[in-house]
């Protein structure tokens, strides 16, 4: 039963680490209506930054990973202004090509300058365990885990009680009514993609105390990050944050009592489930998708 309750626990706070991940992508799908293929490689980026302050800056991980949020915000938004907005009026499909050339290009730069070797930050805070109430923690998943409840609450009070948030949500239901409301549309596609790559670069700075830096580490990150925007819900919130706590409790069960090579295989599986019985997710209510 003990290793049942631990199990369950590494499930939340591994799930902590998707939600900061998923509430990126889903704020910009929600908003801008693009599904960025280049989130994972914005969040290879971004802990490749966080490696190099270590390295030559002797920075930790925690310090820099609000200076990596604010140069993935640039990133981000550079990238809606010059890649995404003039394809705005094209075939979705060109888009997601658009965003998947990104992805490709961030990816093989990498493997340029880095070559195909980790490199992993040497920090000590942030990686030792720690028992609690007789359990095994990590450090850092529990930082990472709070940091993900202040972030979803944070975004959660910015989009219900903000002139710009409520101006994301018109956006999420209906671009032209919207507009018409006197919403700038361009400038708020900019801001939410902004914010939703700064999120990774923060996402960034935790996972590199605990994971090494890599031209493909984020493709697993982010692909299990899609299965939870999908599940819970294309554009929600609250499907983001549930949906990545059911996910990490599914990674962490199955990884033990199935097997470790089997748990994407598991949680796909329930994904599909799901999906059959309710193909909008948990928290999906279709709209927006004029």
């Amino acid at each position: 039963m003990s290793i049942f309750i631990q199990l369950l626990v590494n499930g939340l706070l591994l799930g902590g680490a998707y939600a900061i991940i998923s509430i990126g992508l889903t704020l910009i799908f929600g908003v801008v209506r693009v599904v960025n293929f280049a989130h994972g490689e914005f969040l290879m980026v971004g802990m490749y930054a966080v490696w190099l302050l270590a390295q030559y800056f002797g920075l930790h991980p925690y310090t820099s990973a609000m200076l990596v949020a604010v140069m993935l915000f640039v990133m981000g938004a550079l990238m809606q202004r010059l890649v995404i907005q003039p394809l705005l009026s094209a075939d979705p499909h060109i888009q997601i090509f658009a965003t998947v050339g990104v992805s490709t290009a961030l990816l093989n730069l990498a493997l340029m300058v880095f070559g195909a070797d980790i490199r992993k930050a040497e920090v000590s805070f942030g990686t030792e365990p720690m028992m609690l109430g007789g359990f095994t923690f990590v450090s850092g998943q529990i930082i990472t885990f709070v940091v993900a409840v202040v972030v979803a609450a944070g975004t959660h009070l910015f989009l219900k009680h903000t002139y710009t948030g409520r101006g994301f949500r018109a956006l999420a239901q209906n671009r032209m009514s919207a507009a018409l409301m006197g919403v700038d549309v361009n400038k708020a596609y900019v801001l939410a993609f902004g914010i939703g790559a700064g999120l990774v670069g923060l996402a960034s700075g935790l996972l590199a105390v605990q994971y090494p830096a890599f031209p493909t580490v984020g493709q697993y990150f982010v692909l299990t990050a899609f299965v939870i925007v999908v599940l819970g819900g294309m554009g929600s919130l609250p499907g983001a944050v549930i949906g990545s706590l059911f996910i990490g409790l599914i990674d962490s069960l199955a990884g033990y009592y199935v097997g470790p090579g089997l748990k994407e295989v598991v949680y796909f599986l329930v994904f599909l489930a799901i999906l059959i019985v309710r193909p909008t997710g948990l928290f999906g209510l279709g709209r927006g998708s004029e």
